[in-house]
């Protein structure tokens, strides 16, 4: 893909990406399924460092589903132990970069060393501004959802919010990373056409994407492709094309 094709005026703040096809790919290869969680981490990598280079002000990694717990607890113990990996080896570039790293999801079901990590990764960063990388770590979105509920019930039965006045803007501060934009970009590695429980309240007028290529195959290239494809879309929010030009021309 040539890079030229990228329109800077039309980049992606947020590009949030789910990435398939780690376990696929090593049994391809007649390896276990470690070795392509293995593999996957160098996508992660390079990923990080195009988004960054391409100005991508946000990327979001579906890392660890809630659902990731009921695998083996051999590959559970696989993918732990890689998170802890890879935050001990890539935190001194993130930080040197001023990536701001944010987790998001039910991080208290994760074993204390990889919380402990996290949380560490999370407060280093705290004060970077150049991009925000956030990890869904023992992430879902219908919980998510459930946690903003029981948050807003919470004070309002405390008197701080007044249930007349709750709007979306409301129940969006509840969410786990209420500063984070909606996605603007999703991406789907691994020929899957599924959201499996993914930012299901932040991507409702998200523009998705899919490939066939695997997670550990994906490069620079592969990124550059999807967002080339999401800005030739037409994004309306539910209006006409007409209306879509007026307010770009005003915009403008």
């Amino acid at each position: 893909m040539d890079e030229s094709q990228l329109r800077p005026e039309r980049m992606p703040r947020h590009v949030a990406i789910i990435m398939d096809g780690n376990g696929r790919w090593a049994e391809s290869r007649g390896a276990s399924r470690v070795e392509g969680h293995r593999a996957g981490l160098e996508s992660c990598r390079e990923v990080l460092r195009s988004a960054s280079d391409l100005g991508i002000e946000n990327l979001t990694l579906y890392a660890f589903s809630l659902e990731n717990w009921s695998r083996p607890k051999a590959e559970v113990r696989d993918l732990m132990h890689l998170l802890e990996t890879y935050l001990d080896e890539e935190i001194e570039e993130v930080d040197r970069n001023g990536v701001r790293v944010l987790a998001i999801g039910r991080n208290d079901r994760l074993p204390p060393s990889v919380r402990a990590r996290v949380d560490a990764a999370v407060e280093r960063t705290q004060h970077n501004r150049a991009m925000t990388l956030v990890f869904a770590l023992s992430y879902g979105g219908r919980a998510e959802i459930v946690d903003a509920a029981k948050g807003i019930a919470r004070d309002v039965a405390a008197g701080r919010v007044d249930p007349d006045r709750i709007d979306e803007k409301t129940f969006a501060s509840y969410l786990y990373a209420p500063e984070v934009p909606d996605p603007d970009l999703l991406i789907r590695t691994g020929a899957e056409m599924r959201v499996s429980n993914f930012l299901l309240w932040q991507i409702a007028y998200t523009e998705i994407y899919t490939t066939a290529v695997m997670w550990p195959d994906f490069r620079r290239k592969h990124l550059v492709e999807a967002i080339v494809d999401y800005q030739k879309r037409e994004r309306r929010f539910g209006m006409t094309s007409a209306q879509v030009s007026e307010a770009a021309q005003r915009d403008g």
